[in-house]
């Protein structure tokens, strides 16, 4: 099974401290991964090199698009890395708060798009097919994620697990080979954290895509996560399955607390 992302000695430096240390990590295809560490580990810094908005201080980084092709995607702006097949959602919600939730997801929807300028200005057939396009899709989006009734809802007026559920659909609308999930259980309750996790689920095996995922709660990542990668200062620690890692003496140590049945 191919990679997805391919990411080989990343190294990521501000000024005198190097948050990320020659680390290696591999999602293939339909896979779910995660990274897990303290905070500071470098987690984040990870998703925002990976997806342009830092530029790695060394490090050659790799992305499958769909169309099979393997593409080095150092360098390449955000936009440029989600035409290639990545989407992320982020750890602290960042809708278009004063647009409507359908709105926010045919955003998404654009990057796909083909109209151009001048289709917009002639409002030929072409252009008007693809706009309905772009619309019936959010709709149907917005119907996955149990989204429908809030479809002309400003996303600032809506309850914090339907935010993180609308960012997921706008994320989906860009068409990823692989998505990534910033702490997506931040904030819920117990029962949000599992309908999150019945949602990713069902997420990864309809659009049939890769899922890596960044989260503190153990007990999610152990459920959903095929492989786990663990952080720890900027250096990958171990790796492995999720049984790998319960019985990881120096995971266990560091993240999971001296019991194993997190």
């Amino acid at each position: 099974m191919q990679d997805i992302l391919e990411v080989n000695n990343l190294t990521m430096d501000f000024g005198g401290l190097r948050a990320l240390d020659s680390v290696n990590i591999r999602v293939a295809a339909q896979k779910t991964v995660a990274i897990i560490g303290p905070n500071g580990a470098g987690k984040t810094t990870f998703f925002n090199c990976i997806t342009g908005l830092y530029p790695p201080t060394a490090g050659d980084l790799y992305v499958r698009s769909q169309k099979g092709n393997k593409y080095r995607i150092n360098g390449l702006k955000p936009d440029k890395i989600t035409q290639l097949g990545m989407a992320r959602t982020f750890q602290n919600i960042r809708l278009f708060a004063n647009m409507s939730a359908i709105e926010n997801v045919m955003i998404g929807l654009h990057c796909r798009t083909k109209a151009g300028v001048i289709g917009a200005i002639l409002r030929d057939k072409k252009t008007i097919t693809e706009e309905q396009s772009v619309v019936q899709n959010a709709f149907d989006l917005l119907a996955q994620m149990d989204l429908t009734d809030r479809a002309n809802e400003l996303a600032k007026n809506l309850p914090y697990g339907e935010q993180r559920r609308l960012e997921i659909a706008r994320a989906l609308a860009t068409q990823p080979q692989i998505l990534l999930l910033d702490e997506p259980a931040a904030g819920m309750n117990p029962n949000e954290t599992i309908e999150l996790v019945s949602l990713i689920r069902k997420i990864q095996a309809q659009f049939q895509i890769s899922v890596l995922i960044i989260e503190h709660d153990m007990k999610m990542v152990m459920q959903l996560s095929d492989y786990i990668f663990v952080l720890d200062y900027g250096r990958l620690i171990a790796s492995g399955t999720p049984h790998d890692i319960k019985k990881n003496p120096q995971v266990i140590q560091a993240y999971l607390g001296e019991a194993t049945d997190a």
